[in-house]
């Protein structure tokens, strides 16, 4: 979100209302924590396989897609852990057994982790369709502007 930017709209609805207002511009109602936690390659990736129950670490890496580093994974569950998305249980045994899973807060984000997927997969044909037009567009626009 820009500085200046207050409120987030929806085309099609009936009321001039917005949807989310921000008091001041350096307020951003809180978007910008959530997005730093989420916005980041892994930690979306890391709530979902969590979703399904508790994991240890081998099985949560093999499980993420992409192939994410040991080292990669130990920073991405520790900033969720922090957050109070992840609860971490390490077991006294050598060597010693850590397992992951979501807290209730962790649970409630993926909710709005599917809202995100469901549609992310209705608007996938329209998404490449745009993308589809501006390339074209723009490799029409290209050698006119070499020139």
């Amino acid at each position: 979100m820009s500085a200046g930017h207050t409120a987030v709209t929806t085309s099609g609805t009936t009321t001039d209302e917005p949807v989310i207002v921000c008091e001041t511009p350096q307020d951003e109602c809180g978007v910008r924590d959530v997005l730093d936690r989420l916005g980041d390659k892994w930690s979306v990736y890391v709530v979902v396989e969590l979703a399904s129950g508790v994991l240890r670490f081998k099985e949560l890496q093999r499980r993420i897609h992409g192939g994410i580093s040991q080292r990669m994974l130990t920073l991405t569950v520790r900033r969720l852990e922090r957050d109070g998305l992840v609860k971490r249980t390490v077991y006294p045994t050598v060597p010693p057994q850590v397992e992951y899973e979501l807290t209730d807060l962790g649970h409630s984000l993926t909710h709005l982790v599917k809202s995100l997927a469901d549609w992310s997969i209705a608007h996938r044909p329209d998404i490449a369709a745009a993308r589809e037009a501006y390339d074209g567009k723009a490799a029409q626009e290209e050698p006119a502007a070499a020139g």
